[in-house]
């Protein structure tokens, strides 16, 4: 890739959001409820006017497509063809030790692509179906009394994607299962021998006093 081509496709990965997102900071706005006998809660959200309703639901279903459909859809065929090359291609040669674990590799690697893909389309995929449910059938949504609970944990899922796609990256790595396992076992046997330790400074005195008891 030029660097003409990948200063253009940062620049262009910036500015697509900046200008999707302007809609919802437009219509975005803080508005106090009443709550109580002299109370009221500040409630921050879109609020978009009745005779609005059309291009509200047009403005999400857009938002729909161009963040979770266009997205499935370009890593699904990305993935489908460099799982292919991946997958199908053969090392030429003998087939080795080192062959064979190449080609654990390449495998492992296609494991990683689609489980990154399944976890996007199962982290995502409620938050925008709930989306889509509370605009289009919004009394649905208003009987429910923990309905708002339900949209925090939805969302907690959501944002949850971004660690689960570190831990796929990072188990790709060979040596992780490995280094994991070593802290793992360096911190098991210092916990074992620091107890082992006390459980000996505790019972010397026990065994003097027997001596001395003994003795006499």
């Amino acid at each position: 890739m030029k660097h003409h081509t990948a200063y253009c496709l940062i620049t262009g990965v910036w500015i697509v959001p900046v200008i999707i997102s302007i809609p919802s900071a437009y219509f975005t706005s803080a508005t106090k409820v009443p709550y109580g006998a002299n109370q009221s809660k500040t409630f921050c959200a879109q609020i978009w006017t009745v005779d609005q309703q059309v291009y509200y639901r047009s403005y999400y279903l857009f938002i729909f497509a161009v963040e979770f459909l266009c997205p499935v859809l370009s890593m699904a065929l990305c993935y489908m063809r460099i799982s292919r090359e991946l997958w199908f291609k053969s090392v030429p040669g003998f087939q080795t030790d080192q062959i064979r674990k190449r080609l654990r590799c390449r495998r492992k690697t296609v494991m990683v692509l689609i489980g990154i893909l399944t976890a996007y389309i199962l982290c995502w995929a409620p938050y925008y179906g709930y989306t889509i449910l509370r605009d289009f059938y919004p009394t649905l949504i208003s009987r429910e009394k923990n309905s708002l609970v339900a949209f925090y944990i939805i969302e907690c899922i959501a944002m949850s994607n971004s660690m689960i796609n570190t831990f796929c990256f990072v188990s790709v790595k060979n040596n992780t299962a490995v280094y994991f396992k070593r802290i793992v076992l360096l911190r098991w046997k210092s916990t074992y021998t620091s107890r082992k330790t006390d459980v000996r400074t505790l019972s010397m005195p026990v065994t003097e006093e027997v001596d001395c008891i003994q003795l006499r």
